[in-house]
């Protein structure tokens, strides 16, 4: 029987590199060790996480900002450690924000021509992780709303311990001291900020025993989904701080996991099997005991990160250290995830952005822009599909997202829902002109309890805070009891190699 090829629009999808003078040269990219995309952009700017010493920077410049970019060229720099990840605020294209290894999230308000002196004083500092934040990401609906998600360190484990005892008698008391402190701070909490007055108005600070991978918000901002370190992806429902579904061993192998909501509701997960094949899945958060699909992919060990795109129903997978970008079509038919092409190249890449629908050219048929960084350079990728006619392609280009915000901030606090407001590209997207973001914080000593108020359920009750001080307490008396055990056990050694010396001593003579 001859085999039936699926009907598509998107089965001739081609990737191309744009030219070398398109490219953005010379730029030494982040070599922190964390799974970020490190490169986040939007119809003006491209924003990179680059090497900074004495803390961390990234560079945003203008799009049209080619060519070679001179080492002087200013960055921000405001924090104090590596910068982990950044995000623009879909609202307002000249708002960006960043997590850091300080423990902070950033708020930024770029110029409208770009940077022409370093920047080191944001809008506003969001203190009240304990850990590193290692994942910022704006609500897609609400104006203001911005998420954050620290991350676990790794501790010295007990075999690692017991080898300094013996080695570096010395320095074993500091270092072990410094790492019981740790589990004391480890905190895996996501929070969600008011960042138009510098509030933490939830904190899912419960739900993730172990590090956090990546958090993703649905179409209306109602739900998250999260995949964590325990190979878990979890749906949670943030405002009524409750898990609302949850898959254990989404991806049985223990390399990092992504997971993404899509458009109709369903989750897009990738990971690795036992085997360490790299997998991708779709599952309905209704029913998670077994995928919609399960597909394995090759065996390379580089993290999947999978971009989304609504309006095509396009999944573009980006592997760390590939040198190639997969893409698949999401329908309701069988198998469900269908392979459409790969766009390949020569060089590994360390880091990808996407560039947001309403940023392509639509009279040249591009339907995804990619930004690949490689160790010294930001190559453009356009993704396009062939047609003939010059004529705008309306089933290429449905009404999709635009910068204006559905909701405010406390709207959807108070628990209204709205999907995003469209806008046509038929004539194309022209930036306009953005207000500036304003933090106005609230005065505490003004505020009076309110006796009937629907944030109760997000702010924390004092009770539990006192309950939670009370454990803290308890932590840090059984961790002061075993620092006191360890340094015992140092003395007592610290005797017993004393004694060896004076019979190895007595030997020798």
């Amino acid at each position: 029987m001859r085999r039936v090829v699926r009907q598509s629009k998107f089965r001739h999808v081609f990737g191309q590199a744009v030219k070398n003078d398109q490219c953005y040269d010379d730029i030494r990219v982040s070599r922190v060790t964390w799974d970020s995309s490190f490169c986040a952009v939007n119809p003006r700017f491209v924003a990179i996480i680059v090497e900074a010493s004495g803390g961390g920077a990234f560079l945003v410049l203008p799009l049209h900002k080619t060519g070679r970019i001179d080492k002087s060229y200013p960055t921000v720099c405001g924090h104090t450690g590596p910068v982990l990840d950044i995000d623009w605020c879909p609202h307002n294209d000249q708002v960006i924000a960043s997590g850091s290894e300080d423990c902070t999230v950033m708020v930024w308000q770029i110029p409208e021509n770009g940077l022409t002196l370093s920047l080191t004083e944001p809008v506003v500092i969001l203190e009240g992780h304990s850990k590193r934040v290692g994942i910022v990401a704006w609500h897609p609906t609400a104006r203001n709303v911005l998420l954050s998600a620290a991350l676990q360190r790794t501790l010295v484990t007990e075999s690692c311990c017991s080898f300094l005892l013996v080695s570096h008698l010395g320095s074993f008391q500091a270092l072990s001291y410094r790492n019981l402190l740790c589990l004391k701070c480890c905190d895996n909490a996501i929070i969600i900020w008011n960042v138009g007055t510098g509030e933490a108005l939830i904190n899912l600070d419960d739900m993730h025993a172990d590090m956090i991978y990546n958090v993703s918000w649905n179409r209306d901002g109602s739900l998250i989904c999260t995949a964590s370190k325990d190979k878990k992806v979890r749906v949670i429902d943030p405002r009524k701080q409750e898990i609302v579904a949850e898959k254990e061993k989404a991806h049985e192998g223990a390399r990092p996991m992504r997971a993404i909501f899509l458009a109709d509701g369903n989750v897009f997960t990738t990971g690795f099997s036992r085997m360490s094949e790299r997998q991708l899945a779709l599952w309905n958060p209704k029913n998670m005991q077994e995928p919609i699909a399960l597909h394995e992919m090759d065996t390379s060990n580089g993290v999947l990160l999978p971009f989304y795109d609504p309006d095509t129903s396009i999944i573009y997978l980006c592997g760390k250290g590939d040198s190639s970008i997969r893409y698949f079509e999401i329908t309701d038919e069988s198998p469900y995830v269908h392979y459409l092409n790969t766009f390949s190249s020569k060089e590994p890449q360390r880091g990808m952005g996407h560039m947001p629908k309403r940023g392509l050219d639509v009279n040249k048929c591009e339907i995804a822009r990619f930004f690949k960084l490689h160790e010294r350079k930001c190559e453009p990728i356009i993704m396009t599909v062939p047609r003939k006619s010059d004529l705008f392609q309306d089933d290429l280009y449905p009404d999709t997202a635009g910068p204006e915000a559905a909701l405010e901030a406390e709207e959807w606090f108070e628990g209204k829902n709205a999907d995003p407001v469209l806008i046509s590209l038929k004539h194309g997207y022209i930036p306009g002109k953005n207000r500036d973001l304003k933090v106005v914080k609230k005065n505490i000593l003004d505020s009076k309890p309110s006796a009937n108020k629907k944030c109760d359920l997000i702010s924390i009750p004092k009770k539990t805070a006192d309950t939670a001080s009370v454990q803290n307490e308890a932590k840090l008396d059984e961790i002061l009891k075993e620092i006191k055990s360890i340094k015992d056990t140092i003395c007592n050694q610290d005797e017993r190699i004393s004694k060896l010396e004076q019979q190895m001593a007595k030997i020798a003579a």
